[in-house]
């Protein structure tokens, strides 16, 4: 009899261990997957998503003969001619575009315009390189960003209209989340029976478009910010009105 409690209390003691030692290692899985979780969508979002550049091709059923190419870049947040950038104007040489849009954000939130110029430079199409202001061109709050965009051989448009031939017409409306965009004052000299492309870095403006222009090129969205593959967006910066990429009928 005292022998048995003598050898039981062995066991229970053993029995009261074994839980610790799992517990301890969920509790250490927890952790280390927590801060996976927290970060793996900051690496990708500063590391791989930035070089990363995938080409896709949409067409677009309009009256427009003959037919144009346009290249839509948006949100390039350069800092020098790097390796994304030399990438992109690769591509850009291959695709050889009719026409080069850009939807805003060319510079950075820590950068300034004229690290931006190594790239503006290089961009070159036959129906020229048009350009709207996205939030970080208002942020970085200078007065003269228009001359500079003109300088590097960029059509800037602000609220206003220009024609890019015959038949078609290019709009850009300032950034809708941190400029002051003005639809009428934009379409005010455009010619009835055109076809008309509208600029606006932030896609939120979309549904007030409809009815004013044919076709709209937006960026901002980053096509989701932070966004991991297969994954949905873990945020989505303001302004986006529930846009995320793609193309959008209305």
């Amino acid at each position: 009899m005292q022998s048995n409690q003598e050898d039981s209390h062995p066991a229970a003691s053993a029995q009261g261990d074994v839980p610790r030692r799992p517990r301890a290692r969920r509790l250490r899985r927890i952790i280390l997957t927590a801060v996976l979780l927290v970060a793996l969508p900051g690496f990708y979002a500063v590391e791989i998503e930035p070089a990363w550049i995938e080409v896709t091709h949409f067409h677009v059923d309009a009256p427009v003969h003959p037919a144009i190419k346009i290249a839509h870049l948006t949100d390039l947040h350069t800092r020098q001619l790097g390796r994304p950038e030399r990438k992109l104007l690769e591509l850009l040489e291959q695709e050889k575009p009719d026409l080069i849009v850009i939807t805003g954000d060319m510079t950075n939130n820590d950068g300034t315009l004229e690290e931006t110029r190594f790239v503006l430079d290089r961009l070159h199409a036959p129906l020229g390189v048009w350009a709207v202001r996205g939030n970080w061109e208002i942020w970085q709050q200078r007065d003269d960003f228009s001359q500079f965009f003109r300088a590097h051989g960029l059509h800037y448009l602000q609220n206003e209209s220009a024609p890019v031939r015959q038949g078609l017409w290019m709009v850009g409306l300032d950034d809708p989340r941190a400029g002051r965009p003005n639809i009428d004052a934009a379409f005010r000299g455009v010619p009835p029976g055109v076809y008309t492309i509208t600029l606006a870095h932030a896609p939120i403006v979309f549904d007030e478009l409809v009815g004013h222009t044919n076709l709209v090129l937006s960026g901002h969205t980053h096509g989701g910010q932070i966004r991991l593959p297969f994954l949905p967006p873990l945020w989505l910066p303001p302004g986006c009105g529930g846009y995320v990429e793609g193309w959008y009928r209305h």
